[in-house]
């Protein structure tokens, strides 16, 4: 593809692309939080698991 039609692309992408309203961007926003908090709480099973593993050695 070349760089002139690229820019194009890009530029209609802008063009079409709009704004989340409140109620969107706070939903957008639980999702995220909720991901990020369940990959931490997946993150510290596993580590809560290995070190009472390797405390009983």
């Amino acid at each position: 593809m070349n760089p002139k039609q690229r820019l194009k692309d890009m530029a209609n992408t802008l063009k079409m692309a709009k704004k989340p309203d409140k109620e969107e961007y706070k939903q957008h926003l639980r999702l995220v939080l909720l991901g990020i908090g369940g990959v931490g709480i997946i993150g510290f099973i596993i580590q809560f698991v290995f070190s009472v593993i390797t405390f009983g050695r």
